[in-house]
């Protein structure tokens, strides 16, 4: 049986060398143009979630706004349905 001789010359080494070196620029770039998309949606959900919190906050105020108000109508109402008695 005849083995195999392969013909690796320092030249097809050089062009495998530079097709590597190519192929690991192609992916780097890939993988920052990948790492910027990433940072923009982080930004981007950090601006939805303070927009949240804030939206949280107003309708807390709201509500508790709205509390005292009937607090203050049945406290109201209750003083005049007892001065006329």
């Amino acid at each position: 049986m005849e083995m195999m001789t392969s013909s690796w010359t320092d030249e097809r080494m050089d062009d495998l060398k530079h097709q590597v070196d190519e192929l690991g620029r192609r992916m780097e770039g890939g993988f920052t143009e990948q790492r910027q998309q990433f940072n923009r949606i982080h930004g981007e959900l950090a601006r939805t979630q303070e927009m949240i919190i804030g939206l949280h906050a107003t309708i807390t105020r709201l509500s508790l706004t709205l509390v005292v108000a009937a607090i203050g109508l049945v406290a109201t109402q209750t003083g005049l349905i007892l001065t006329q008695l």
